[in-house]
């Protein structure tokens, strides 16, 4: 029995001998065999890509926030400047009624009666406060008498032939406009000059031909 634990003992030294030197030879269990190699460099490069990109990405985003910002403030500053159009042209048809009524009135009736004349005075006491409340909420008259015809502020009703006036020049004002800061409320109603002196005569820069019922948009 003594000579057969000896001839085990010696084969079974050599096979534990040789196992550190199997195990050393075995792949890592976190690398796999044949798996390629990344190159730092390239790894590198490629984050600072993807960084550049979330970089650009978070620019944009900020940019169209600031451009909604700001759509949404002028918007509002918008609708509190001209939230009060609406009114005001409903009003405009008014101040025309006051004026046609005081133009009916002769003059030389109002001189002679004292009872008229109280009336006409109260009339034009409405009309100017009328006007004094449209003046403190910037609604602008405009008076376009012996001025350039302009398609954007003007509506044309008729041509009047007047040699001594330029091609397009406003002879007569039918109506007053009116504007609310820089919204047109309604166009003025003119009659302009025809068969006049070239516009460049005069020295004026030459306005555009009108034709009757030419105006623009009123709608606020």
């Amino acid at each position: 029995m003594a000579e057969e634990r000896d001839e085990i003992g010696p084969a079974t030294a050599a096979e534990d001998a040789t196992e550190p030197e199997a195990q050393a030879s075995e792949p890592s269990p976190t690398q796999e065999e044949g798996e390629p190699q990344v190159d730092p460099i390239i790894a590198l490069e490629a984050e600072i890509e993807r960084l550049k990109e979330l970089h650009n990405k978070a620019v944009l985003a900020a940019a169209e926030y600031d451009n909604a910002a700001k759509r949404a403030q002028r918007e509002l500053q918008d609708a509190r400047k001209f939230a009060s159009a609406g009114l005001a042209r409903d009003l405009l048809p008014v101040v025309d009624n006051l004026r046609r009524a005081l133009s009916t009135v002769p003059v030389e009736a109002v001189e002679g009666d004292e009872q008229l004349k109280t009336l006409v005075t109260g009339v034009e006491m409405i009309e100017r406060e009328l006007l004094a409340v449209f003046e403190r909420h910037d609604i602008e008259v405009m008076d376009p008498q012996d001025s350039a015809f302009d398609p954007h502020l003007h509506e044309a009703m008729f041509e009047a032939p007047d040699p001594d006036r330029p091609d397009g020049m406003i002879v007569q004002v039918l109506q007053p406009g009116y504007r609310l800061h820089d919204r047109l409320l309604r166009p003025a109603r003119v009659a302009v000059a025809k068969g006049g002196k070239p516009a460049a005569d005069t020295g004026e820069a030459p306005a555009e031909t009108p034709r009757p019922g030419d105006h623009v948009d009123t709608k606020a």
